[in-house]
């Protein structure tokens, strides 16, 4: 099925085409066009599903339609949990508009950061992307009202309430208009996105797609015994003697993010970690050069992943294990996009071996696992 048929306009179609989009993901081809109706949403879906342009493309149609929001009001508003993700999604907001003859304003607000910015940028924005947090602060301060909202989206609602967001969550809904579409996506069927579900949406149009624990056989899964000692060598040899771009590295900490960034660096390897305790535009900037292929690494936590989402990324590395199959599932999730393959490579050392059997048990899958002992690693 192609975008044509989705009851996209020819503006937005041009869009779709500038950017590259060949054919709709599934979510896109259900949800669409069921946005375009006015129908309430819940989508149960992945990070690297095509989620984020199945609302973006149907709420720039719609917005097309109308005026310009007015002072501090704003037509649509779109919850995320993280500040990069809420600079993800304004950023495909802004890239779809760029061949709208009615381009609305879109503006990203999170913490971290100075609000001052913030307040001034807020006037007459369409679409506002925020951190609960954040968002609940501009309020307080008179910056930006609700009352005006005609569309909700909750994008990763299920890391929102494991952020311990429930409370702020529940001061927002308590601000917005009765009569709007609510557009709820989430990973997860907890029991609180039920009930949060009943109590936000409308006789809703429910969308399922696979999960990333289904779309594994895209991705090409290796591991390679090492012990601990040798991990930081065996790492730059993989770099180096397979001459990767664009690698992606998980650690477990921000510490052991600074120090492999470090030992990168001193071998010649571009490299950026990418956590917590880094400043907003530090982040901002290796998340930007990295997409854009400037940045060769990022070595990041699994929190500060959350916002990183690029369609053809080639290369996931373990550096350290995760401690759950979910999080490994997500971790090699960030390659093979949708339906592009990826490759993920995990650095096993004895003390890994044990959770290592028990991911492969929980993906049903048996990762080829390499010895390295006799690999020699001088010069690396």
């Amino acid at each position: 099925m192609p975008f044509s048929a989705l009851g996209l306009s020819t503006d937005i179609l041009k869009s779709v085409t500038a950017q590259g989009y060949a054919k709709p993901y599934p979510i896109q081809a259900l949800a669409i066009p069921a946005i375009l109706e006015g129908k309430d949403i819940f989508g149960i879906a992945e990070t690297g599903s095509g989620k984020t342009a199945s609302f973006v493309l149907p709420i720039l149609q719609i917005l097309q339609k109308s005026k310009g929001s007015k002072n501090r009001s704003v037509k649509v508003l779109v919850l995320v949990p993280t500040r990069e993700l809420a600079m993800q999604v304004a950023d495909v907001f802004k890239t779809f508009s760029l061949a709208l003859p009615n381009k609305p304003k879109t503006l990203a607000v999170y913490g971290g950061v100075s609000i001052n910015p913030q307040m001034m940028q807020l006037q007459n924005t369409d679409i506002l992307v925020a951190t609960p947090g954040r968002l609940l602060d501009l309020i307080s301060s008179k910056a930006v009202q609700l009352s005006s909202v005609e569309i909700l989206v909750m994008d990763e609602a299920d890391k929102m309430l494991n952020l311990g967001f429930r409370e702020e969550m529940n001061q927002l809904f308590a601000l917005l208009p009765p009569q709007r579409q609510s557009l709820l996506f989430s990973a997860t069927l907890k029991d609180e996105i039920v009930n949060i579900k009943e109590g936000l949406l409308k006789n809703p149009i429910t969308i399922e797609i696979q999960k990333e624990t289904q779309n594994i056989e895209l991705i090409t899964q290796v591991a390679y015994r090492v012990s601990d000692e040798r991990k930081g060598v065996m790492l730059r040899y993989l770099i180096k003697n397979r001459k990767m771009k664009q690698v992606l590295i998980f650690v477990s900490s921000t510490h052991r993010a600074d120090h492999v960034v470090v030992k990168l660096l001193k071998n010649g390897i571009h490299a950026a970690a990418m956590h917590s305790k880094k400043s907003q535009g530090a982040r901002t900037d290796a998340l930007r050069n990295f997409k854009e292929g400037r940045l060769r690494v990022l070595v990041a936590t699994d929190l500060a992943s959350r916002g990183i989402d690029i369609q053809f990324l080639p290369y996931v590395i373990n550096y350290e294990m995760p401690r759950s199959p979910t999080d490994y599932i997500h971790r090699i999730g960030r390659t093979g996009r949708a339906e592009s393959a990826g490759e993920a490579i995990s650095l096993i050392s004895p003390e890994d071996e044990h959770q290592f059997k028990i991911i492969q048990k929980k993906m049903r899958k048996q990762v080829n696992t390499i010895e390295t002992d006799t690999l020699d690693l001088m010069g690396y």
